[in-house]
C-alpha cells in the first residue's frame, strides 16, 4: 500500500502566489519524490515570509496529516524556514515529515541547519550595527540629510495623503464612513460595518477605529 503524503508549499509574496512563480519548481520536486513512493492526497500553500513561524496553511496541513495519518512532504528545505522556533514547532507536532529535496534530513539535522542559519543572521545584524556605530563615531552623517528636512517630510506626507485620497477603495470606504458618522455612529461601529461589507485598508488589513478617523479626515481635507 502506497504511503499518503500531504504536500506543503511556500511562496514569499502575493505576486508569486498569483502567478505561480516559485511554485512550479516546488511541485516538480514533489512529483519527482512521489514516484514509486506514494500519493499526494492534499496540498497546502502559504504566502508568508520565511521568518514567520505562524503559517495558517502549515497548521492546516499538519492537522490534515494527523487526521489521515499522512506524511507531511515539504517541497524544498530552504522554503521550510530559518526560524528555529518553527522547526521545533514542527517537531513537537508529532507529525512525520520529509523534505523532497533532501530526504535524508531529519529533525536533528534540520534543527542544526536552522540554528546555524539564525546564528549567521544574528552575526550579520550585529556586524551591521557595529559598523554603523563606528561610522557615526567618526562623524559620518548616516542616511540622506536632504530627505530629513522639514520641507521634505511635509512633501512626503502630502504625497501619501494624496495617494490615499485617490485610492478607489479608500474613496468608497470614506463616503460610507462619512454617512455613518453623520448618522451618529461611533468609530468602532463604523469600522465593523466597513469590515463586514468587505472594505479593507490600502494595505489589505481590516479597519480599526483609528483608521476610520484617518480616512474621514482625509476625505474632509
Amino acid at each position: 500500500m502506497l504511503q499518503s503524503y500531504v504536500a506543503y508549499f511556500r511562496v514569499s509574496t502575493q505576486k508569486q502566489g498569483r502567478s505561480g512563480l516559485g511554485l512550479e519548481a516546488q511541485r516538480s520536486t514533489v512529483d519527482s519524490y512521489l514516484k514509486g513512493r506514494g500519493v499526494m492526497i492534499a496540498n497546502f500553500t502559504d504566502i508568508e515570509s520565511g521568518k514567520k513561524a505562524d503559517r495558517p496553511q502549515l497548521q492546516a496541513a499538519i492537522a490534515y496529516c494527523k487526521e489521515y495519518r499522512a506524511v507531511l512532504l515539504i517541497a524544498k528545505l530552504d522554503r521550510l524556514t530559518r526560524n528555529v522556533a518553527f522547526i521545533f514547532t514542527l517537531r513537537d507536532s508529532g507529525v512525520e515529515f520529509v523534505c523532497a529535496d533532501m530526504p535524508e534530513a531529519n529533525t536533528l539535522t534540520i534543527g542544526v541547519m536552522a540554528t546555524m542559519a539564525q546564528y549567521e543572521r544574528e552575526l550579520i545584524a550585529d556586524r551591521t550595527k557595529k559598523a554603523l556605530a563606528e561610522k557615526k563615531k567618526q562623524g559620518v552623517a548616516l542616511g540622506k540629510p536632504e530627505n530629513l528636512t522639514d520641507s521634505a517630510k511635509l512633501k512626503s506626507l502630502n504625497i501619501r495623503q494624496q495617494n490615499a485620497r485617490m485610492h478607489e477603495n479608500n474613496r468608497r470606504a470614506g463616503i460610507l464612513a462619512q454617512a455613518l458618522r453623520k448618522s451618529g455612529h461611533n468609530w468602532s461601529t463604523i469600522a465593523t460595518v466597513l469590515n463586514e461589507n468587505g472594505f479593507r485598508t490600502r494595505r489589505g488589513k481590516t479597519f480599526q477605529a483609528v483608521q476610520v478617523q484617518r480616512i474621514i479626515k482625509l476625505m474632509e481635507s
